[in-house]
């Protein structure tokens, strides 16, 4: 192998699933299922919060925000895979390779702040609800969702940044997917102690701390409920809660498995299926888990098709 910069490689190549080949199609198939869900549903919650103005709330300031960069982490994650499955040609620019790189941190490092700024909202809502109209005002809750997409795309920056200088041995077949910083670094014929303790400073920031911040926020959160009186209000309110964690754990514990799992362990295969799950299955569920299942979304959507429908009369009369 000979030593090479990142500018003087015009393609990478992906591995994929070729290891797989009985199932490559399932798993395009599946992929692609998660992928227009997200779409569809992301979408539609957006869409939903801005024409609906009992929506303008807090809560659903912070779940645009998140349906957002969901579309947009799937997005770069899958949309290639799938672009290359149907072309076969499983290749990728070096800027390409580079911007994709970027924007997978960048969207997943904004989620992990995002997160436990949004089990926050939740607990003041629930533990505080007469003070929460102070304590979470409009321009409190822009600083936060601000916040968090700078962090995001800084701390996504500097790890970015650390790895393009880097010599690579000539090697250009990339094992993964997608351009995942990990498999990137497999290929670098340097010393990458300096990435790799970049990266370990950031994950540890961005990764068990958020977490054990959400858990606190919903045992705070649980607490309340268990005071609630109405058998049948706490199991609906406990069933929201287990739905909304079963997310974070999915998300925060496939992340953790692979940013700060010992660098000894060779887990690339099972990386790749990890990185399907945060990248493509919670942007999938986070939609349906923490707002389709709510009745105010309900009911605006109630409204939406019920004003479309009286729109649609009236326009006919006239006709």
């Amino acid at each position: 192998m000979f030593p090479a910069n990142w500018t003087s490689i015009k393609v990478f190549f992906f591995l994929g699933f070729s290891h797989y080949p009985k199932v490559q199609v399932i798993i395009f198939a599946v992929c692609l299922l998660m992928y227009l869900i997200t779409l569809l549903g992301n979408i539609f919650l957006i869409s939903i919060t801005i024409l609906d103005s009992q929506l303008h709330t807090p809560m659903y300031l912070f779940l645009s925000n998140l349906s957002f960069l969901d579309i947009w982490y799937s997005s770069s994650a899958l949309t290639p895979m799938l672009a290359n499955f149907v072309s076969g040609r499983n290749t990728i620019s070096f800027s390409g390779c580079a911007t994709q790189m970027y924007l997978s941190l960048a969207m997943g490092s904004t989620e992990c702040v995002l997160l436990p700024m949004m089990a926050y909202d939740r607990y003041v809502a629930i533990c505080n609800p007469l003070r929460y109209p102070i304590i979470m005002n409009r321009r409190t809750c822009v600083q936060i969702a601000a916040g968090s997409w700078m962090t995001g795309c800084l701390t996504a920056l500097v790890e970015t940044m650390s790895v393009l200088p880097l010599s690579l041995c000539g090697n250009t077949i990339i094992n993964h997917f997608t351009c995942e910083i990990l498999a990137v670094l497999k290929l670098v014929c340097v010393d990458t102690s300096l990435v790799q303790l970049i990266m370990l400073v950031i994950s540890a920031l961005l990764l068990p701390m958020p977490m054990l911040l959400i858990c606190i926020s919903y045992a705070f959160i649980l607490a309340s409920i268990l005071r609630i009186s109405s058998v049948q209000g706490r199991s609906k309110a406990f069933s929201t809660c287990t739905a909304h964690l079963m997310v974070v754990v999915l998300f925060y514990g496939t992340a953790l498995s692979m940013y700060l799992k010992p660098s000894t362990v060779d887990s690339q295969e099972i990386d790749k299926f990890m990185a399907l799950v945060y990248a493509g299955l919670t942007p999938m569920l986070n939609p349906i888990i923490y707002s389709l299942r709510n009745k105010e979304v309900k009911v605006a959507l109630k409204k939406l098709l019920i004003r479309n429908h009286f729109n649609t009369a009236f326009i006919s009369i006239l006709k």
